[in-house]
Parts: structure tokens; sequence; C-alpha cells
């Protein structure tokens, strides 16, 4: 009796152990929302009416359906789709086109109310027409630049093969990309189809503002769809496969499609702004450069050799310097300003302004605050003659004070850059010096001092740096005078420039393209470019002194030679010049020589770019519930079984 006890005792421990109930609270549900049925049903025919429903099995969410739900062919006016308890509701505003099929694009926008778990990639569909088009086109939409996913841009279709169609008609139908930059167009019907993008900006579904990127392509497409076979892998838990299964599915083709999406030159030209947050400078900024410049007259001022112009590289930046001290202190100066500006015909037409250009510090408050400044000095100077302590009778002369970029550790391939706060008058460049220091002796070494172009107040020191030795660069007194006649005082670095044996080098040879003016970048982790150079006749490109670390190559082939990129226009039928990633990382090393063979049309461009430099990663999938509720089970020493619901 007393064994039969402790046999009962220990069965109900094993039972206990291995149950399969629900902990306090229940478990989460970890099913999506079930569709019930719908009005009119799904992928119903001669539909005639604008209003639809779709029921499901519980409550549900809608996430922001103006962004992510696409009604196609497209909608001008915008639909009306909301989530209404255990239902969606849809309205259609547009009069509904015959014999045509239409398609509520929701992605994965519709979760369960409780714990958002999504439907995922749902399609109601239905036709006003006999029959339902199911067709469908998809492939990828990145940014031509540099190879970006772009996510949200409209993709869309037109049987109107007219190059004119893009800006005179709406798509005929239309998807948006995901966070990677795919695409999939449904219920299409067979035909022949040319394929646009568009970030729409006015909702109207035609290429209308030259803001808006967009991409485009002269190859036709014949949507088809075949049968097809793909591997279905079945898990037995989070580790190990259980087994792999073919299923057979349909595929749509072309399921490639890859568009190279680009922002035209805004080239309509109107004034942005003046301002005069400095005294002694008025800015004037345009939406678009032009060579010929504003005509300046001074309504309260004599505008005559008044200013001294720089201009930005584009001339869409102006900064007018005054030159007449009397000037910089007259808070208010009222002018005229001539200039060119588009009107609304794209011409480019004469447009006088009257400006005031007020300065952001009244003349009596700078001059309130440097009083104060120098009585602080006067005090502190008397309290250090009453200490019988060295004391200044005169005020410092203020000097002028040049940025210099002259690094203590130099790179052999770097120049010296100097930028000054001011114009200058006046420069003397025998007062500049570099002294190279061989066998512990100091030697004159050559270089040349260049203003950079179009930069008024940047120079540079170009000199030939050698590997391992030490330089000295000083610039003596009044090397520099500006417009308000401030001079610059002595200044003085000393230079190491490094070893060649703290660089690698990298060698690219390169292949893929029969192309000349192809240019390489060398990329750093952030992906933005710290050497380039052109590919030789050889077909090689050869980077030098290249730092220890991880880097990225980009190619792009300079059709125009410029030597950079330049983007594309649709009305002159001109594409973007053409970008290449290298899809894998570059591990330089101290002493290394590196060649990397590069095929540069091997892999098709959505793919090319490494995951560590792309900034657009696919959208987060929504947590899977199903994770949670194993977790819990564990945490409680119980076996978890989906129950049904």
């Amino acid at each position: 009796m007393k064994k039969l006890l402790y046999l009962l005792i220990a069965l109900c421990a094993i039972v206990s152990c291995a149950r399969m109930g629900s902990p306090d609270g229940g478990w989460y549900d970890e099913d999506p929302p079930r569709i019930m049925g719908s009005y009119p049903a799904e992928k119903a025919t001669n539909v005639k009416g604008k209003k639809m429903a779709i029921y499901f099995d519980e409550y549900i969410k809608l996430a922001d359906a103006t962004q992510n739900v696409i009604v196609s062919p497209p909608q001008i006016e915008m639909p009306d789709i909301k989530a209404a308890g255990k239902k969606i509701v849809i309205k259609l505003q547009d009069t509904l086109k015959s014999n045509m099929t239409y398609t509520v694009d929701f992605s994965d926008a519709i979760t369960d109310n409780n714990e958002d778990n999504p439907l995922g990639n749902y399609t109601y569909t239905f036709s006003t027409g006999e029959q339902i088009d199911t067709l469908e086109v998809s492939g990828h939409v990145i940014d031509a630049s540099n190879l970006e996913p772009v996510k949200g841009i409209l993709v869309g279709l037109y049987d109107d093969l007219a190059d004119s169609a893009f800006q005179t008609k709406p798509m005929l139908r239309v998807a948006r990309t995901d966070g990677r930059g795919r695409f999939v167009i449904r219920g299409v019907a067979p035909g022949e189809y040319r394929v646009y993008a568009l970030q729409d900006a006015d909702g109207n579904y035609t290429f209308s503002q030259k803001s808006e990127m967009l991409a485009f392509s002269h190859q036709t497409y014949k949507p088809h769809a075949e049968p097809d076979t793909r591997q279905d892998t079945l898990w037995r838990d989070s580790l190990h496969i259980d087994s792999i299964m073919q299923v057979p599915y349909i595929h749509f083709y072309p399921d490639d499609i890859v568009l190279m999406a680009f922002q035209e030159v805004q080239t309509a030209r109107y004034l942005l702004k003046t301002e005069r947050k400095e005294p002694d400078r008025i800015g004037v900024y345009f939406s678009y450069g032009s060579e010929q410049l504003p005509v300046i007259r001074g309504l309260n001022f004599d505008a005559d050799n008044a200013f001294v112009l720089e201009t930005s590289p584009k001339k869409d930046t102006l900064t007018y310097w005054l030159r007449d001290t009397l000037l910089v202190n007259q808070d208010t100066l009222t002018f005229s300003m001539e200039y060119l500006m588009t009107d609304t015909l794209g011409q480019l037409v004469s447009q006088t302004d009257t400006i005031e250009a007020l300065a952001k510090t009244p003349y009596a408050k700078r001059r309130k605050a440097l009083q104060k400044e120098m009585d602080e000095w006067q005090k502190e100077q008397d309290k250090k003659k009453k200490r019988d302590e060295p004391y200044d009778s005169i005020y410092p002369v203020r000097l002028l004070e040049p940025k210099y970029n002259a690094p203590q550790a130099m790179d052999p391939h770097r120049v010296i850059q100097i930028e000054m706060p001011s114009p200058l008058a006046r420069l003397d460049t025998a007062a500049i010096h570099l002294y190279s220091k061989i066998d512990s002796l100091w030697y004159r070494a050559p270089f040349n001092f260049y203003q950079r172009d179009s930069m008024l107040r940047q120079y540079e020191v170009i000199a030939e740096w050698h590997p391992g030795r030490e330089y000295s660069f000083e610039v003596d007194s009044a090397a520099f005078v500006d417009i308000y006649g401030l001079v610059s005082g002595e200044y003085k670095q000393g230079i190491k420039v490094k070893t060649l044996d703290e660089y690698a080098s990298i060698v690219i040879e390169v292949s893929g393209l029969d192309e000349k003016n192809i240019i390489l970048q060398l990329l750093d982790n952030g992906d933005k470019p710290v050497q380039e150079a052109a590919v030789g006749d050889d077909g090689t490109a050869q980077f030098f002194y290249v730092l220890p670390g991880t880097y990225y190559l980009r190619a792009f082939v300079d059709r125009n030679g410029n030597g950079h990129w330049d983007t594309g226009n649709y009305d002159e039928d001109l594409q973007a010049e053409d970008v290449y990633y290298y899809w894998r990382a570059i591990d330089a090393k101290a002493k290394w020589d590196i060649t990397e063979q590069w095929n540069l049309t091997a892999r098709p461009r959505n793919q090319q770019k490494p995951g560590a430099i792309t900034k657009q990663q696919p959208d987060k999938e929504k947590k899977q519930i199903k994770n949670r509720n194993i977790e819990r089970a564990s945490q409680l020493g119980i076996t978890y079984v989906k129950p049904n619901k």
C-alpha cells in the first residue's frame, strides 16, 4: 500500500512537470487577424459600387492608410480607408473605370488590436469588368547617386509607350517601394508597358515638378507567369530543420527590374534671402547660380567700390564684404538689387528689389561691449601697477587671425590650408617659409602658394613632402593684411611627415565596362570619399598613402569628363551617370600592398552596396508573439503548445 502511494505521488509530479497549461494571465495571442469575408467578395467581377468592406475575426488596427495603403489604378481624389472595429471600410472617390481590375494593397498595415500581429502583404482585388487581371511586375528602385534603396517612392506602369505620357497622363497601375526599395505592382493585364518611378509631390501621378525624384527607362516589359517551385524549410524548433519541401507556385515575370532614381538640377532661379549676420558683410542667397551677377545701387550710401565680392563655386551664394568701416558701423544699408530670376514660363527675366540690410547687432551695442572690454582690461592693468607687476600702458592691437590647417603629423599627399577671416588687401609670399631638416641641418624647402579656385579667402601651400622627414612651416608677422587694415602675427608649426611603413597601397583592376573616364572613390565607413583615382588605360586605379582601416569602393562613369558625378534630365533623355559599388569591404593594414579585381557589372546594382554602409535599412518586421510565448513557458518550467484559436 505504501509503495502504491509513493508511485501515485511520483506520477503526479511527472504530469505536473510536463503540463501544457496556461500561466496566470494566459498566453499571448500569436495569430494575425483572419479575413472572414468581404463585400463585394474578394476577386468579384462586374463591381459597380465605390464602397467596400472587409470583415475580420477580431478587432483590428490600420496603420497610416494614407502612406501604407496603395489603390491601383491610382486615385486622383484621396480614397477614404478606415478601420472600424472588426472591419475595414473603403470608400473610393474617383469614378470607377470600366473593365478594370482594382487592387487595394495593404502591405503589412493591418494588425490585430491587442498584440500587433501583422496580417502581412494582403491585397484586396475586384474588377469592374468580366475578368480579374492577375499578372504582377516587381523589382527595385535605388538612388542613382549612391545605390541606396529608395523607400516610399511610387512605381507605375504605362501602356502608352510615348515619352510624353509620363508628363501628361497619370500612371495606369502603381505600387510603393518598401525599406529595401522593392516594389510589386499587382493586377496587371497582359500587354506591353514602360515602368517609371516618381516621388509624387503634388499627388497627380505624373512628372510635373523638377523637384520630384524620378526614374525612367526606355525598356518595355511584357508581363507573364510560369509555374515554378521553391524550397520551403520546415523547422522542428528554432535550431533544427525538420524537412525541406519543394513547393509549386506561380512565378510572375518580370521580377528583376532595377530603376535608377535621380533628382534633376533645380535650375529655377529666385532670391531665397538676404541677411547681415555680421556688420561687415551682406549675404545674398539664390536658389540657383548665374554668371550674370546682380547690380547693386546704394540708396542711403554710395555703392561704387563699396564691396569686395565673394562668390560660391556655383555663384548661388554671394557675400558682399563692406570695404569702409564707416559703412560697417552703419546699422541699416538700403539698396536696390537688379538680378535675373525665373518667371512662370521658365524664362530668366530681370527683377529689381529694394533691400534693407539691417545689422544683427546695432553699432551702439557693439561699441558698448567694446568699451566694457577695454574698461575691464584697464582695471586689470591698474591692479598690476599697484602690485608693482609688469603692465601694459596701451590697449593691445587687434590682430588678423588666419586659420592654419598644418598638422604636426602630415600625410605625404596632403597640403597646408589657410583660411582668412576676411578678404585680404595685401599678402607677402616672401614672408612665408618652409624649412626641411636633413642630417640635423635645416634647409629651405620649395613650395607653391595658391589661392584656391574661386575661393576668395582660402589658400594652399603645396610642397613635395618626403616621407619620414621633419619640416618647419613659418609665417612672419604682417604677412597678411586684410581690407580693414588688420595685420597677421607670427606663426610657426613643426611638421613630421609619416613614413611609408605607416600606409597601405591599394590597386584595383577594373573590368566589366567598355567605358572611358571611369573614376574610383575610396570610401570610409560613412560612405564618404577619402581618396579618388581615375582608371588608366591599363584598366587599373591606384590608391597610395592609405591609412590602416576598413574601406569601401564606389565607381562612376564620368561621361562628360568634368571630374564629378552628374545627375540626369528627363526632357533631355539623359540618365544620371552610372554608379557602381564594390560588394565587400577592403581591410588595409600598414605595409600591405593590396590588389583587388572588380568586375563592375558582375552583380545587379541593387545587390552591390555593402550593408555596412547602406543607410536605408529594410523595414523591421513586427515582433513574433510566438517567441514571447515560448520564452514565457520556459521561465515557468512548462512546455508551450500553440492553442487552437
